[in-house]
């Protein structure tokens, strides 16, 4: 198995490389930086290693914090990187394209580039120095990563933001930079969406008004997909889970499970025994909702890299839905003595050359 050493592992951009490394078969180990940096767990960490991947970076802060902060995490790596008998054979940085500006940040990153190549350089390592542009996805940080996370949760907690500078922002996706650093991904350009802050904004203000009837809205495009997730993640665990209409009679029941305002998608159904589990995966980009219709079900989910399980227990009798954020490991157990009776609701039509669907036990 390829061994990747990452630093970073714990952030935003960490996250969704580590669970893109993790479809791929890679084996990732974190690097700790800063004031916990331990020469020792780096080496531990870099031994073995083809590729270090450095991500760690300090965003926002006073001037001081981002300048000495972005090089101290350089220096500290490059100091254990130095010292290694076998280094590894690239060492790949995650700039951004603000190094080519003379901001505060983007001389901060570069200078840091500066010195990535110049160890790379003495210890014969290739280096290369992929400039990312703004990047958006699940679980980044509000007032810090991002202006998509921070509108994504103002208006998924009924908030109402603020364009203080309407300008056509170069959106990337975290997974699709997760590839482009794992060497897996088309060039930037081409996974790049063009947007203005103002666009922006107004999806997602469409993405809640439809989200909140129960349905899901127009996901006809990659762009519009991502956004959706990365505004979804902000309303998990609280609107989790969701009700949903049940119309009952002499004849029998009928739930509608969802609508969907545009692109493809597929409703499947099944029937579980009595104590067997379903799903223990995880996905990268597909939404999913599962809805029990009868029987008695445990729905547990857990965010990769954390121990923290969210479990659900829906009955057929009184129909609810819960949704699978992505990067979540989940599953679906029958802990009833007759058959469940599950709908599963997926964006896609499933494609078993590229299935989406990674192994990953939640407990």
């Amino acid at each position: 198995m390829t061994k990747i050493a990452i630093t970073g592992a714990g952030g935003f951009l960490g996250l969704h490389v580590r669970a893109a490394a993790q479809d791929y078969g890679m084996e990732t180990a974190p690097i700790t930086l800063g004031q916990h940096f331990d020469p020792a767990q780096a080496h531990q960490a870099l031994d073995g290693a083809t590729t270090v991947l450095h991500l760690a970076g300090v965003n926002r802060g006073t001037d001081e914090e981002v300048t000495s902060g972005n090089a101290l995490f350089a220096e500290q790596l490059c100091s254990s990187l130095g010292h290694l008998e076998h280094p590894p054979t690239k060492i790949v940085y995650a700039n951004s394209i603000q190094a080519a500006s003379a901001n505060v940040y983007g001389t901060a990153k570069q200078r840091a580039a500066d010195v990535l190549a110049g160890v790379a350089q003495r210890i014969g390592s290739d280096f290369e120095d992929i400039r990312l542009p703004n990047l958006f996805g699940e679980y980044g940080r509000p007032f810090y990563n991002s202006v998509v996370a921070t509108f994504s949760h103002l208006i998924a907690t009924g908030q109402q933001p603020e364009i203080h500078q309407d300008k056509e922002l170069q959106l990337l996706h975290a997974q699709n930079a997760a590839d482009v650093l794992l060497g897996r991904g088309r060039g930037l350009t081409e996974l790049s969406q063009w947007e203005t802050v103002g666009d922006v904004k107004r999806l997602l203000e469409e993405f809640h008004q439809v989200y909140s009837t129960g349905e899901f809205p127009d996901l006809s495009t990659a762009f519009r997909r991502d956004l959706f997730n990365t505004y979804r993640a902000f309303t998990f665990p609280e609107r989790t889970p969701i009700d949903i209409t049940r119309h009952a009679d002499h004849r029998g029941a009928f739930s509608e499970i969802v609508r969907s305002h545009g692109g493809t998608g597929q409703t499947a159904f099944s029937t579980t025994a009595p104590g067997i589990t379903r799903g223990e995966h995880y996905h990268r980009r597909k939404v999913e909702r599962f809805t029990v219709l009868s029987g008695h079900a445990e729905i547990q989910l857990r965010r990769l890299f954390d121990d923290k399980v969210y479990t659900y227990t829906i009955c057929g009798d009184a129909p609810q839905s819960v949704d699978m954020p992505t990067l979540y490991a989940h599953n679906i157990r029958n802990i009833g003595t007759e058959p469940l009776f599950t709908a599963f609701w997926t964006n896609d039509i499933f494609d078993p050359e590229h299935p989406d669907t990674i192994a990953e036990i939640v407990e």
